[in-house]
């Protein structure tokens, strides 16, 4: 996709894909057009870039293990009174091959390239390996 960019994430406490799903599904009822988003106080400056196809792609213990596409952005206000970027998602994580990823705050912008493929569809309902052994296999170029 020419002029596309993802968006790297940490999700902090979360345990797996399926507690990351199980999360959003309840936290979406909040909304009435029953969307999962994540909240940020910064607006990305490549948002034309992101709504061209891209993705939030999910860092889960020290791993990218999925992603979800990008729906919209709208603005938000906080508990605070000030304006905040709502990043409305698409439902449902398409897992990809896990990548390693260290800690950093907020989110990052992933170029396409940089970008772990999807897990083929027969594999998409595999039940992950334990993040360490993932972890592992990653860093000797095996996942």
């Amino acid at each position: 996709m020419d002029n596309c960019v993802h968006l790297v994430k940490l999700s902090v406490g979360t345990e797996s894909v399926e507690s990351l799903t199980a999360w959003q599904t309840t936290y979406a009822q909040r909304f009435d057009d029953g969307l999962p988003r994540h909240v940020t106080r910064m607006w990305p400056r490549r948002e034309a870039e992101i709504l061209n196809g891209g993705s939030i792609y999910w860092v889960i213990k020290g791993l990218i293990q999925c992603r979800q596409r990008i729906a919209r952005m709208d603005r938000v206000t906080g508990a605070d009174g000030k304006d905040r970027c709502a990043i409305v998602l698409e439902p449902g994580l398409i897992r990809t091959t896990t990548a390693p990823k260290r800690p950093f705050q907020g989110w990052r912008y992933l170029p396409v390239n940089d970008a772990p493929p999807d897990l083929p569809k027969g594999r998409q309902s595999e039940e992950a390996l334990p993040p360490e052994l993932a972890g592992a296999l990653a860093e000797i170029g095996v996942l």
